[in-house]
């Protein structure tokens, strides 16, 4: 039997496990978790196509899409959705619907937990994938046990009443600076996974024939969590050898200015520019017409597949991709609250807010709430 395929995020390496971290807890309330969705593309003014920007609190994305098809009456086919934002949090996302909708548009106003921010026009439906990123505004709340220094593992203070609020700050100052400079750990959060992290091991028993009855796009989603995991996996390995910043021979690197990828053939000749952050390192998600890595590269790629008595030939029917090892931090700022420390940042499409408060905290961030988020149909691919 191979080992367990459930998610357990403490089990992945820290970037900075030398920082200590705040503890804390999050999503209190909704308010306390706030996600502005940016655009891939300023919007034209005129097409057949209606772009509404709502903010949603207490919802999932895919529950905000029922209720705008049912209300408004439009087929859930020209629902279009750049990608799936959290349920307990305060929200803020485009979709775009045909332009005959506007006149109805006013019968969203009387939903509860859903507002109309912006409307405007524009030549082509939305699309998965279709943002530049997301900014995060987020409280991490000072737990009380934390506050009388009960807490303990994680605080560097030697006062028994634990770090004063501005240690706190100071301390997550220097987690997001490492973090800008280095690169966030670009692993897949715990909302990829489903409840209980299981749902890799749903997607193993799909590639290895086991009898799995569902839906071909929950397949496909099932399918993604098994691929997440195993590039999860890859990030451990490279952060254990200390590869994490660096590329080795047979890489298929990708410079952060173009997003050209090539090949490394000379690990030597390119690691001043990995260590520069202008390239890094991509892994694997697992599948047929990417570009596949070289050499020892290949090998490192091919340990984590026999790990779970798996080969490349399990992933044919599946479309495969490639995942920076790591993103930068942009934007990053502490405000100090009396509640605790307001962390704001953004990040690029595809990442996960997670992987940045795991290291602020220094534990699993959403422990007890995985899998709140549901693929919002067969083209949903996770959080964008």
């Amino acid at each position: 039997m191979p080992p367990s395929l459930r998610f357990d995020f403490d089990r992945y390496p820290y970037l900075t496990p030398n920082l200590a971290g705040i503890g804390g807890e999050i999503r209190r309330q909704n308010t306390d978790f706030q996600v502005t969705e940016l655009p891939a593309y300023p919007l034209s003014g005129e097409g057949e196509h209606l772009f509404v920007y709502l903010e949603k609190e207490g919802l999932t994305t895919r529950q905000l899409l029922e209720r705008v098809r049912d209300t408004l009456g439009v087929k859930e086919k020209d629902i279009g959705v750049a990608g799936l934002k959290d349920k307990r949090a305060l929200t803020r996302q485009w979709f775009s619907l045909p332009a005959k909708f506007e006149p109805r548009l006013g019968a969203l106003g009387g939903l509860e937990g859903i507002r109309v921010l912006e409307v405007a026009r524009h030549s082509n439906k939305l699309k998965i994938g279709h943002l530049r990123g997301n900014r995060f505004r987020i409280l991490i709340r000072t737990v009380e046990s934390q506050a009388s220094g009960v807490e303990g593992q994680n605080q560097s203070s030697a006062d028994p009443r634990g770090p004063t609020p501005e240690a706190r700050q100071a301390q997550a100052s220097a987690i997001l600076s490492t973090l800008a400079a280095q690169g966030i750990p670009n692993y897949f959060g715990p909302q990829r996974f489903g409840l209980g992290g299981r749902n890799a091991e749903r997607g193993y028993d799909l590639v290895t024939g086991g009898r799995v009855h569902v839906l071909p796009w929950l397949k496909k989603f099932l399918v993604s969590s098994l691929q997440s995991l195993l590039f999860n996996d890859w990030v451990q390995v490279r952060l254990e050898q200390g590869t994490f910043n660096q590329v080795i021979e047979g890489d298929v690197a990708k410079k952060h200015d173009s997003g050209g990828e090539f090949v490394v053939e000379d690990a030597g000749l390119e690691n001043p520019r990995a260590l520069r952050f202008e390239i890094s390192a991509t892994g694997p998600l697992y599948g047929k017409k990417y570009r596949e890595a070289q050499g020892a590269a290949r090998a490192l790629e091919d340990e984590i597949l026999a790990h779970y008595e798996l080969t490349r030939a399990h992933f044919d029917r599946r479309f495969g991709d490639r995942r920076l090892i790591r993103l930068p931090l942009a934007d990053w700022s502490v405000e100090e609250a009396p509640e605790g420390l307001w962390v704001s940042f953004f990040l690029p499409k595809g990442a996960y807010a997670t992987a940045v408060l795991r290291e602020l905290m220094k534990r699993n961030p959403e422990e007890g709430e995985e899998g709140e988020e549901e693929p919002a149909g067969p083209e949903a691919e996770g959080p964008a």
